[in-house]
């Protein structure tokens, strides 16, 4: 059979020798795969293969080549990836045929002169391969047309890499260039160039002679600016630009309208705006357009957020900030017409209020006053956005060292996560409380423990960082071999991009302004230095670059006019009257849509335009808004109470309703009614159940029509805060009433509220066969109200369910899901919350099926928490079922990697004589491509 044999794959057979007499054999062999093998060397006689056209040795051990392979004569194909070779084998200058060869992740440390001998070479690989220089004679091989120089040390090309004229597609990414390499500027036929994690300041005008380029990734440099130019390279179809120092685009940016591939993230940019920018080259487009045709509008208001535990004090600063001050104050009077008076003014929730900070200058803030009660804490996250300047507020009358965590390390790490690079000020207020040396003394100690905070999570970063580094030096086959390796079977590309996620979370960490400011709100000179800091702030060009960026003026007209009568009373405005409103401000319809996206997107208005129940609609009212989410976030029972009872009085038939009126006339039916009510309100307080017409009553006087409400629980949903219990999935409720769950206000921890409305209980749990769980770590703070929106995004996707406070039984059709939540019980703890399934070891697909589309929206929601540090782990099934208190976690990166070929299964560290079934730690269906499939150029390199 050999000598009739054309080709032959033994890959992934953990080889570790290759049989002389059966090489020989072969001597028809046209096409051999001895990749994913352990050879630490080739036998002599391969040579012999005098027909061999295509020869995969990638992935072995061997730290050389034979010299017998130099007369392959018709070899047009060598994979020699992923070795130990130290040198560039000199037998393969020989190989006059070759058109591909890879060489990538091997030591080469060079190249010799005259690799120029290889003139058929179209295709080269040399990725990973310790390269300082080019030698000239590189720069002769005339026929490549595909180059993978990536994650090398290259410092510069040499000045004959123009002659490359074939060259189509070029990979520098990952190396040490500072300027862009004008050595390509005359390859007028790449058609992609990526340049990424290198040290770029600037992109040359001549780019534009790239006429043919599609593909154009800079991400990750150092750019501050790009070129006029750019915009003339009309037919690029990706353009990745983030991570770099851009600020403004260039004019026209809007012409290259072929980019669908678009990343612009992790740039300080104001023209356009980068609520702009975010949304795609059609929107940038628009914008410029507006610019151009319209005059511009410069708009310096800036977000000013005031946090901090409750009873800091923030309500009664901001009221001393804010209200206007009586002539002569502060230099010598009457304070108590200067100031609000005694009692000191208490928080109704979330407060927004206009502060004309310094009308000469035209400065103005928009003062977010965030509730300290732990109620409010899922819906704060939502007021936490860039571009604003927070302001920690602590109670320095209270304040003790031991309560540093609580009162003002738990904020930061929460605004770091959501706001990377923020701008904090650290506010002490009740100065006038504390003596002298005891207000010193409290300022010092938040001082010293925030730097030693900083200190712990940067260094502890930084050792994550460095454990990347040390997987990614060994080789990929040697991590997959060993399972007490860190990282055991993660992919250089998922490694890459853990690195990467590290890196970033270090090179932005919050601005925290030092030193403390301590404050008392009965003395003028304190509030006026407070003033004085946060003008001075806010003022940085190079701290709140947003705040002096130009606007088409149509679109801050449209803003004026949202908010002006009769519109501003209303508590949300059709898509026609906003277009109506556009009109007005000189806007068409077409245009119509990139400004209310705008709006949108810095926090002046709600448009959710992907959304089929809400795109007809504008809430443009956001202080009435905010007022109704402070009604559903009080967790006072008997101020709920009366506000049930005032709506029942003098309440008819609502329109709209078909159900009888609440109000009845006796007494006794009164007392019924009350009764009912508090039954109500319990049942909110204590399982977050609501049925809609008593949300009705609750929001009276904020919502009127039926139409209102309706369209308020639509938003609820959206936002994550409440879903409807018993609506069939796509149908009406037919006339029976609408109940709403709040998860944020469940408390017990195994309820069963939902059975008497839906008619269903959540069975025992069966025999676990076998266990899928999917567990993310915490390990500096848990997002506020995570778990709770968490449980509102899944409701799509799950029946039969029942909520705790920390945990959800569900099914995913038939297959039973359990989520979790385990908040950390120590400072060295982290939060936990974990997925889980279960089904027989033939069934496992199906739990996989089952949990998967829960863990994708757990990743969505986190996408909302940028500067968070967590990690994902897939615990080890046979450790679940011995009931071990500390299974084994294999990395969460394997998710997304295909199930390694050839492999039935792995080995639980925990212990060495056990196997796990390959199929409990892999997703079953691969989700990027195998690093090692060559079908797609340009697929193995973003692969890698």
């Amino acid at each position: 059979l050999g000598h009739h044999l054309t080709e032959l794959d033994v890959s992934h057979n953990r080889l570790t020798a290759l049989g002389a007499e059966v090489v020989s054999a072969l001597r028809e062999l046209r096409k051999l795969n001895l990749s994913h093998n352990q050879l630490p060397a080739l036998p002599a006689q391969l040579g012999a293969l005098a027909r061999l056209e295509e020869l995969d040795v990638s992935f072995n051990r061997l730290t050389h080549l034979p010299d017998s392979l130099s007369c392959l004569s018709r070899l047009r194909t060598l994979d020699v990836d992923h070795n130990q070779l130290t040198a560039f084998p000199r037998q393969l200058l020989q190989l006059v045929a070759l058109e591909e060869l890879d060489v990538s992740s091997n030591r080469l440390r060079g190249l010799p002169e005259d690799i120029s001998a290889l003139c058929a070479l179209k295709i080269l690989w040399l990725s990973g391969a310790e390269l300082g220089t080019l030698p000239a004679g590189f720069c002769e091989l005339a026929s490549l047309e595909s180059l993978m120089l990536d994650n090398n040390g290259l410092q510069a090309l040499p000045a004959q890499f123009s002659r490359l004229q074939r060259l189509k597609m070029l990979n520098l990414s990952s190396n040490l260039l500072e300027e862009f390499p004008a050595a390509l500027l005359p390859l007028a036929g790449l058609e992609e160039l990526y340049l990424s994690r290198n040290q770029l300041t600037s992109v040359p005008s001549l780019i534009s002679g790239l006429g043919r380029l599609l593909t154009l990734w800079l991400d990750n440099n150092r750019i501050r600016y790009l070129p006029d130019s750019i915009v003339e390279l009309t037919g690029l179809e990706e353009l990745v630009l983030q991570g770099n120092q851009i600020a403004v685009l260039p004019d026209n940016f809007g012409q290259l309208s072929r980019v669908g591939l678009w990343k612009i993230k992790d740039n300080p940019l104001i023209q356009p705006p980068y609520e702009v920018c975010m949304k795609g080259i059609p929107y940038i487009a628009a914008y410029q357009k507006e610019l151009a045709h319209s005059q511009p509008a410069v708009q310096p208001r800036l977000k000013l957020l005031l946090m901090g535990h409750k009873a800091a004090g923030k309500t009664l600063l901001r009221h001393c900030l804010t209200e206007e001050r009586v002539e002569g104050c502060p230099g010598g009077g009457d304070k108590e017409k200067c100031y609000p008076p005694s009692p000191p003014p208490v928080s109704k929730g979330i407060e927004v209020t206009s502060w004309t900070a310094d009308a000469s200058r035209g400065l103005r803030f928009i003062v977010y006053d965030l509730a300290g009660d732990e109620s409010y804490e899922v819906i704060q996250p939502f007021f936490l956005s860039p571009g604003a300047l927070y302001v920690l507020v602590v109670n320095l009358a209270t304040y003790e060292p031991r309560r540093f965590s609580t009162t003002v390390g738990s904020f930061l790490h929460r605004v770091g996560a959501r706001v990377p690079h923020a701008v904090v000020c650290i506010v002490g207020t009740h100065a006038d409380l504390c003596g002298e040396r005891e207000l010193e003394e409290k300022c010092l100690d938040i001082h010293r423990q925030i730097a030693l905070q900083e200190k712990h999570d940067a260094e502890g970063l930084s050792r994550l960082a460095q454990v990347v580094d040390e997987a990614l030096a060994r080789d990929f086959e040697l991590r997959s071999a060993s399972p007490h390796a860190a990282y055991y079977g993660v992919s250089d590309k998922n490694l890459r991009r853990r690195k990467a996620h590290f890196q970033y979370l270090l090179n932005h960490r919050l601005q925290i302004l030092s030193p403390v400011l301590p404050v008392s709100c009965r003395d003028p000179r304190h509030l006026q230095r407070l003033r004085d800091k946060l003008l001075s702030v806010a003022e940085h060009r190079e701290i709140f670059p947003n705040l002096h960026r130009v606007l088409p003026r149509s679109w801050q007209v449209l803003e004026e006019l949202h908010f002006q009568p009769p519109q501003a009373q209303r508590l949300w405005l059709s898509w026609w009257d906003s277009a109506r409103l556009g009109l007005q401000a000189g806007l068409t319809e077409d245009r119509l849509q990139s400004a209310l996206s705008y709006l949108h997107e810095s926090g002046k208005l709600l448009y959710f335009e992907d959304s089929p129940a809400l795109k007809e609609h504008v809430f443009h009212n956001l202080t009435r808004l905010i007022d109704i989410l402070n009604v559903f976030f009080q967790r006072d029972p008997s101020l709920l109470l009366h506000k049930l009872l005032l709506g029942t009085s003098g309440e008819g038939k609502a329109e709209g309703e078909s159900s009888p009126p609440l109000a009845l006339p006796t007494p006794s039916q009164e007392l019924l009614r009350a009764t009912q009510l508090h039954q109500y309100v319990e049942g909110f307080l204590l399982h977050g159940l609501l049925p809609a017409h008593v949300i009705r009553l609750l929001l009276k006087p904020h919502v009127q029509a039926q139409q209102d409400l309706q369209l308020l629980l639509e938003l609820l949903e959206k936002m994550g805060l409440c879903y409807c219990l018993n609506k069939p999935k796509g149908k009406p409720l037919n006339g029976s009433t609408a109940w709403y769950k709040f998860p944020c206000y469940v408390q017990n921890e195994v309820p069963h509220a939902e059975a008497w409305i839906n008619g269903t209980n959540l069975a025992g749990q069966s025999f676990v066969a076998e266990q899928l769980q999917i567990e993310y770590s915490f390990p500096f703070t848990f997002p506020p109200g995570l778990f709770a929106r968490y449980s509102v995004q899944i409701n799509s996707h799950v029946v039969h369910r029942s909520d705790g406070k920390f945990q959800i039984f569900a099914y995913r059709g038939k297959v039973p899901v359990v989520v979790s939540y385990r908040p950390a019980k120590g400072v060295l703890q982290p939060d936990t919350l974990s997925i889980a399934s279960h089904a027989s070891l033939p069934n496992i697909w199906t739990a996989w099926q089952a949990i998967t589309p829960l863990v994708e929206e757990l990743n969505v929601l986190l996408q909302e928490w940028p500067g968070l540090h967590y990690t994902v782990h897939i615990l080890c099934s046979k450790c679940l079922k011995r009931g071990s208190p500390n299974p084994h976690a294999f990395p969460g990166e394997l998710l997304s990697q295909p199930r390694p070929e050839g492999v039935a299964e792995i080995i639980c560290p925990k212990n060495g004589s056990e196997r796990v079934n390959v199929a409990l730690v892999y997703p079953p269906t691969p989700t990027v491509i195998s690093p090692c499939s060559k079908k797609n150029v340009g697929e193995k390199h973003r692969n890698q």
